[in-house]
């Protein structure tokens, strides 16, 4: 089983790189964030032609995530059990092969001094508390997206300078790291323990051309997905080219049940 993670930045912008990246990777799912469509708007088409099957939790303008995947998906859901009706869209789940494949957008959070990092604080405890009360440690269970925290120094081109601020903050660390403690596992850290592999550069001031980015698109698997992990990694040639994305996919790969 082949699962991708790809913060698109706008599908309509990227839907011609994203249906290469589907031929050249032939993933099982492809999760896809910040989409930036409202479900009707999604070109679900240009997807369903190929074969694929597509589900969608998008709105105008901002965040969305969609799955794209080989077989339909089973037991859908989509945003969290305690959203109100105008919940920004950012999580969207399915089951396949008996795999529960949650795709997630987290808040980005903006600034440490506004309420937009309080409100990144609380949302990831929400969505520890939806996956807690559907799922124990020992289901198979795949957690991925772009979670807009860097894990730790190897993930952050400059330490120094990101400590402290979104993106590299203690109280963000200290809330992933609840996710590893209920029983997730890093998958590209179960691989490697390189550093300088990120997957999210600035646009501005040549960020990709000076590899000055951070690791903030994870793939997180329960110990029963790790153990089937071949392996992880992340397609920093999606960056390059015309009109890229500022995020490239990463990529990972388990063995069959």
């Amino acid at each position: 089983m082949r699962l991708i993670t790809w913060n698109v930045n706008s599908i309509r912008t990227r839907l011609e790189r994203v249906l290469a990246l589907l031929e050249r990777h032939d993933p099982d799912v492809l999760c896809l964030q910040e989409t930036k469509v409202v479900d009707e708007d999604f070109p679900r088409s240009a997807f369903e032609d190929r074969g694929w099957h597509v589900e969608t939790h998008g709105q105008r303008t901002y965040n969305g995530v969609a799955l794209i995947s080989k077989k339909p998906a089973e037991d859908v859901t989509r945003g969290m059990p305690d959203d109100a009706p105008d919940e920004q869209r950012r999580v969207i789940a399915a089951t396949y092969d008996g795999v529960r494949v949650i795709d997630v957008y987290v808040p980005n959070g903006k600034d440490v001094a506004t309420e937009h990092f309080t409100f990144k604080l609380g949302w990831l405890e929400r969505l520890l508390a939806s996956i807690e009360a559907a799922h124990s440690p020992d289901d198979p269970v795949v957690l991925l997206g772009d979670f807009n925290i860097a894990p730790d120094e190897r993930d952050v081109h400059d330490p120094a300078r990101w400590r402290g601020k979104v993106h590299f903050h203690p109280e963000e660390h200290a809330r992933l790291a609840r996710f590893h403690a209920w029983g997730f596992h890093d998958l590209l850290r179960w691989h490697t323990r390189e550093e300088g592999l990120y997957s999210w550069w600035d646009y501005r001031n040549m960020g990709f051309q000076t590899n000055q980015g951070l690791r903030i698109d994870l793939i997180l698997a329960t110990e029963p997905m790790a153990d089937r992990s071949e392996a992880c990694w992340i397609d920093r040639a999606e960056r390059e080219g015309k009109q890229p994305s500022d995020h490239a996919p990463v990529v990972g790969d388990f063995e069959d049940a």
